[in-house]
Formats: structure tokens, sequence, C-alpha cells
């Protein structure tokens, strides 16, 4: 069964300067969130990371909020937190491919973004995946958000050959 693997985690980046990052949350479901938000904050202070939180109505407001603060304010980097779960309809679909094409499509644009938005069957499944001391993927977001910045760091301060940039 796939949730009996175990899987390789990369250790936590060391950083020389101080991390801000943005979390954006839909509490939707509240519980679930909350238990989200708790996995992220505990791995971004394993890192010394300064932790923003807000909150938005739902999943395809979490790339919207992202997209403003990296146009408008000074984070270095985001962590996507959510959870949906599938109804009856196709909307769980829409929400699901939509919100994650935005993250996507922000972090090939240079956002460094971990994304934590469960996309799952039913409520115990998104139980287990946000619980802090289960599956943790509030806290596996934000470790990937904080490698994204390690390696933004990194390569910001190396030049390529000469000639122009876009």
């Amino acid at each position: 069964m796939a949730g009996h693997e175990t899987h390789y985690t990369l250790p936590l980046p060391v950083f020389d300067r101080p991390v801000k990052l943005l979390v954006v949350v839909a509490p939707y479901y509240k519980d679930i969130a909350d238990n989200l938000v708790a996995g992220a904050r505990a791995t971004a202070a394993a890192c010394g990371a300064e932790v923003e939180l807000v909150e938005v109505p739902g999943a395809l407001e979490v790339p919207t909020a992202i997209a403003m603060a990296e146009r408008q304010a000074k984070f270095d980097g985001y962590v996507a937190l959510g959870c949906v779960i599938r109804g009856e309809t196709t909307h769980y679909d829409t929400v699901c491919n939509d919100s994650s094409r935005a993250i996507s499509l922000l972090g090939l644009q240079g956002a460094c973004i971990g994304n934590g938005i469960l996309t799952v069957e039913n409520r115990a499944q998104a139980e287990v995946r946000a619980d802090p001391a289960g599956q943790n993927k509030g806290g596996g977001a934000a470790a990937a958000a904080l490698h994204l910045i390690a390696l933004s760091r990194k390569w910001a301060t190396q030049t390529k050959g000469i000639g122009f940039r876009a």
C-alpha cells in the first residue's frame, strides 16, 4: 500500500539571512486547515523563517492571493494550503486542476511556492494528510518553499557568460 511506503525527505536548508514566508490558506474545512498551518509553521520555525498568515475563501483564491503578494509585497516564498474533498459534481476537478495549474504557473514565473492544497476523496484521507504528527503535508509544503528559496538564493549570485538576459 502507498500509505505504508517510506519516502526520502531532504534535510531542511540552512539560511545565512532571514526568510519571510507567506502562508495562504483556504480554511473551508477549518480543522484540516488549522492542522496544515500548524505543520507549516513548525517547519518554518525549524529553519528560523518568519511566517505571515492570510486566509482566503477557497482553493481557487489561493494562487490569486500569492500572485498579489508576489507583485505588491516582500516575501521570499509562499505556502499554499487548503483542502478539496471530492463531492458529487465535477466542481472538484475544476478546483483541483485550476488551483494547481495557477500555482505551477506562478512557480514557473519565479515564485518559490510549496503547494499543500490537499485533493482527496474523503475527510478521513484529509485528516491523515493534514495531521502534523501524521503525513504533515503542511510541513511538506513549507519545506518545498524553503528549498526553492535556498535554490533561488544560490543561483541569484551566479552569472552565466556574456550577453543579454531577458
